[in-house]
């Protein structure tokens, strides 16, 4: 069959959901409330259900009096059990696969449930509607005429208990349909290779003969991959090497900081950027057209949402609420119940709303402080034991610190930065430089990946600041006083430069 035939037929099927779209558009509270209810029926011979009395729940109201919110530390134990191989625990079919991404515990890494409901009805699902609202938005794409570049992660097997980790982007590529692998370069035995250095050369030799038409993948890694392929090929830019891409769709991270250098290196002005949001608990949202105010808030994929205000957050005034009352401009911390058994799960992510009808979201953060600039996920846990273990081993002493990405320019990797005030200074600032380094891989395995031979992160940069630096700072902002706090971390250099500044004079 003729390719043309080929990518007016997949147009057709995709665009036929728009329809349903339409519908959890028209009436969302009807959709999420006959969602919820369906799965309080189908999980109430679990074990959880039968704890939490699933059966006598007919309402949002008892679901939400009877339930209360976990997280994953809550939750540990229960994904530990159904890693080792029991089933029926807080889901009734067996779940074989786990998404694994860094903590925000003590443990290295954090391994998230997925069922195959999810994996279809969620994670798939979400892939081809994505698909069918670029192609809705965009008659004469060319899509399918060629073949989608995929940026994923690596599979492993864990302790043989008939269960797998590994990132959910791995996961998926692995379980991916014949139709899916047929439209997608690298080939499968690529695209799950565990060395990340001899991965991505893999991934350029076999990409680049190819006929690409889209991108898909977190924009600190393509950004990545796509100066190796400059690199190899000897062009100067990414259209030199695939005349026909026409799309990017990425999520993860902020797209903003790598903007600039996307549409420098692609050099294509009518090339299209769609972002998503997911993580390793479910698809949520995602862009329905090609410039947007906000993402999609996808409502039949078998995720039911809660939302706390972070006004209230951690507080004894703490509540939380259902889809039909959220407020647009309201920063709100996600709860979510979901057909992969998490029930009343916080993520840990803060949204808000920029439209009720349809509802439409932007993600603005973490409940914690961190940086995630390059999917890094460092959170202040991550840093505050990397310093305890540091000065432990250097025998010193920090008093304040803060930190903050450096972005990427042209071919040059990211880094963080750093400035700490120190109470005992070590001997050599380089080797608590590197040992800091060293530690801080060894409690996220995120930041580990991206530190890997300097693939996206290179060293990070300290300085050491001058006495009172911090307290200084705190004067000059107004902010002297027991309720305000050094910023640890951020996903801006704000702060940073202010610093800086600051201590050079």
């Amino acid at each position: 069959m003729p390719i043309p035939i080929v990518n007016s037929i997949a147009s057709w099927i995709l665009k036929k959901r728009i329809h349903h779209m339409e519908l959890f558009q028209k009436y969302p509270s009807e959709v999420q409330n006959e969602l919820l209810l369906d799965l309080i029926y189908k999980a109430k011979n679990t074990e959880f259900g039968k704890q939490f009395q699933f059966c006598e729940i007919k309402d949002y109201q008892t679901f939400a009096d009877r339930i209360p919110v976990q997280t994953y530390e809550d939750f540990e134990a229960t994904f530990e059990r159904c890693r080792q191989g029991e089933s029926n625990i807080i889901w009734p079919t067996p779940i074989k696969m786990f998404a694994k991404s860094s903590g925000t515990t003590s443990a290295k890494s954090k391994f998230i449930p997925v069922s195959q409901e999810s994996l279809e009805d969620c994670h798939y699902a979400a892939s081809k509607d994505l698909l069918c609202m670029y192609l809705n938005n965009n008659c004469n794409s060319r899509l399918f005429t060629g073949k989608s570049l995929r940026l994923g992660g690596s599979k492993e097997i864990y302790q043989n208990k008939g269960t797998s980790y590994g990132d959910l982007s791995a996961l998926l590529i692995y379980n991916m349909p014949f139709w899916a692998s047929f439209s997608s370069t690298p080939s499968n035995e690529v695209s799950l290779m565990s060395d990340w250095e001899t991965k991505m050369q893999a991934i350029v030799d076999e990409t680049i003969k190819e006929r690409v038409t889209s991108l898909a993948g977190v924009p600190s890694w393509m950004l990545v991959l796509l100066n190796d392929v400059l690199k190899t090929t000897g062009k100067s830019n990414i259209s030199e090497v695939w005349p026909d891409l026409e799309v990017y769709f990425h999520g993860g991270v902020s797209f903003e900081p790598y903007r600039n250098q996307y549409q420098n290196i692609i050099n294509n002005p009518r090339m299209k950027y769609y972002e998503i949001y997911n993580a390793s608990e479910g698809f949520f949202a995602a862009q329905d057209a090609n410039s947007t105010d906000g993402l999609l808030l996808m409502l039949d994929y078998g995720i039911f949402y809660e939302f706390i205000p972070m006004s209230t957050y951690g507080t004894p005034r703490e509540k939380i609420i259902p889809l039909s009352e959220v407020e647009i401009g309201e920063n709100y911390a996600l709860v979510i119940t979901t057909n992969a058994g998490l029930w009343r799960y916080k993520i840990g992510d803060t949204i808000r709303f920029t439209s009720l009808s349809p509802y439409k979201i932007r993600v603005t953060g973490r409940t914690k402080h961190h940086i995630n600039v390059f999917g890094e996920e460092l959170i202040i846990e991550n840093a505050e034991e990397a310093i305890k273990k540091t000065t432990q081993e250097l025998n010193c002493e920090v008093m304040e610190y803060t930190a903050a990405p450096i972005y990427m320019v042209g071919k040059e990797k990211g880094a963080h930065e750093w400035i700490i005030e120190f109470k005992t200074p070590p001997e050599s600032l380089s080797q608590f430089q590197k040992t800091l380094d060293f530690n801080l891989q060894k409690v996220n395995s995120d930041y580990e990946a991206k530190r890997y031979n300097n693939m996206t992160l290179n060293l990070l940069k300290i300085h050491q600041a001058k006495p009172r630096l911090f307290q200084t700072w705190l004067k000059q902002n107004n902010k002297l006083g027991g309720q305000h706090k050094i910023p640890r971390l951020s996903n801006n250099r704000e702060h940073l430069e202010e610093l800086l500044v600051l201590n050079q004079n």
